[in-house]
């Protein structure tokens, strides 16, 4: 019996056919097909330096150190009083919803960050990423909710909200992190058009994308904001422990009345490879008959529906790295801390010395300076499009990330994102002569005549 299979050109039987306008709205976003894009650029052209993955640099990693941590956590396990039969389960099978590896995590955040909290109001998750998605679930109950996120913003928070139907306001972000003052014009806009802000989503320590990070000050002044508004911050700081010096205090670490609801990710400070990441929502929740829970209670009914649980072998590996410091995520960031600060610092000297002060002035041409973390941004006179990039790309053999990609409200278009995490020192020469070349040439399209001879 001979079965005939339809080619890729043969049309599909009509009762089959979907429409596009049929599925959700999400499908069509435009930062979808953007990150498509970037990612076909980067296959189309494999010769050229790449400044847009905010990865971490492939020299840390150790293959055999998986089996030392996964090593180090089994035997945590035994030295409790886990019998075999228990050891086995707890790598093998389905594990707690909320995650095997709470006590562990929060013993962690004491010992690094200063942030006191019961295990029970972590919940071990897939990555941030899920952690974002059931946080927001949990949080946003109504159509007139409305979360505030900064222009520029991380693009997998908007990405989440855009699945789950959010209402999105924006709030232009200051040098030092954010706008205070932006952010209460925009909470007052919203209660006197009768919507609830519910929640602002933040990255105080060098923000992806922009790289900037909040001052002390502003840290407290958020703090003090979300109070008297009735919000809660969405914390999100996964370049804390890869940045040189010591970081300034996360805000959960300065949470005096449960406003914070901190994500964490294990991603840059371990391997993005587990995708274990983590929720703090030590939030008392009250229902109509008075009992109260914790929002991780709820958040973790969410992701019983949603995955389950987090991978118990994933968590296992993590816990044992945990374990091997004390806890101490900067114990095992050294050296990464400190070769991304040198790769960041290499970066702002190269651009330094190929658009020395007075050229990029007349090309009108800038950058931020961050002193850690992954990225920074470049302003550029010309459209730092889709097109500018493919053209980069093809004629110049460098890549970068347009900034566009990461404003929600529309802009950007005249600033680029550069990664400096994933690349070696002479990379990072060479792809910035590459860059400036391409700028100068580009800058010099947008110009008069008259300017070009100035």
């Amino acid at each position: 019996m001979s079965v005939q299979r339809l080619g890729t050109s043969d049309p599909a039987p009509s009762s089959t056919l979907l429409h596009k306008r049929d599925l959700h709205s999400s499908v069509s976003d435009p930062v979808l097909d953007s990150m498509t894009f970037l990612n076909e650029i980067t296959h189309r052209y494999p010769g050229a330096i790449s400044f847009a993955p905010g990865r971490p640099y492939d020299g840390f990693f150790d293959t055999e150190q998986v089996f030392t941590w996964l090593r180090g956590y089994l035997d945590h396990l035994a030295a409790a009083g886990r019998t075999p039969d228990e050891v086995r389960t707890a790598v093998f099978q389905y594990g707690a919803t909320a995650g095997q590896i709470r006590p562990v995590v929060a013993d962690s955040l004491l010992a690094d960050e200063g942030i006191d909290v019961p295990a029970e109001s972590v919940v071990i998750t897939v990555g941030a990423q899920e952690a974002m998605l059931l946080t927001l679930r949990a949080l946003f109950g109504g159509p007139d909710d409305v979360l505030l996120v900064p222009d520029p913003c991380y693009s997998g928070i908007t990405g989440a909200a855009r699945l789950l139907d959010l209402t999105l306001a924006t709030v232009a972000e200051a040098d030092d992190g954010f706008d205070c003052a932006a952010l209460e014009a925009v909470i007052l806009r919203e209660k006197a058009a009768s919507r609830r802000p519910r929640a602002c989503y933040v990255i105080p320590d060098h923000s992806n994308p922009s790289g900037n990070t909040m001052g002390m000050a502003s840290r407290l002044e958020l703090l003090e904001l979300a109070e008297r508004h009735d919000i809660l911050l969405l914390e999100d700081s996964p370049y804390r422990w890869v940045s040189p010096g010591p970081p300034l205090p996360t805000l959960k670490s300065l949470d005096r009345s449960h406003r914070v609801v901190h994500i964490g990710s294990y991603a840059k400070t371990l391997f993005p490879g587990a995708r274990v990441g983590f929720v703090v929502a030590d939030q008392p929740v009250t229902d109509d008959r008075g009992r109260t829970s914790l929002l991780a209670d709820e958040i973790t009914r969410i992701k019983g529906m949603v995955t389950v649980n987090t991978p118990s072998l994933s968590q296992a590996v993590v816990a044992g790295a945990l374990l091997a410091t004390g806890g101490r995520l900067s114990a095992h960031n050294t050296r990464p801390a400190a070769r991304y600060g040198a790769a960041m610092r290499a970066t702002l000297h190269a651009l330094d010395a190929n658009l020395p002060p007075r050229e990029r002035a007349e090309l009108g041409v800038g950058w931020n300076r961050p002193d850690g973390g992954f990225f920074l941004t470049v302003r550029v006179p010309f459209r730092a499009d889709t097109a500018s990039l493919a053209h980069c790309a093809e004629e110049y053999g460098v890549i970068w990330t347009p900034m566009s990609f990461f404003h929600p409200g529309g802009g950007g278009h005249h600033a680029l994102r550069l990664s400096t995490s994933f690349l070696t020192d002479a990379e990072i020469e060479e792809g910035v002569s590459r860059l400036t070349r391409f700028i100068r040439a580009r800058s010099d399209t947008t110009r008069s005549p008259e300017e070009q001879h100035v």
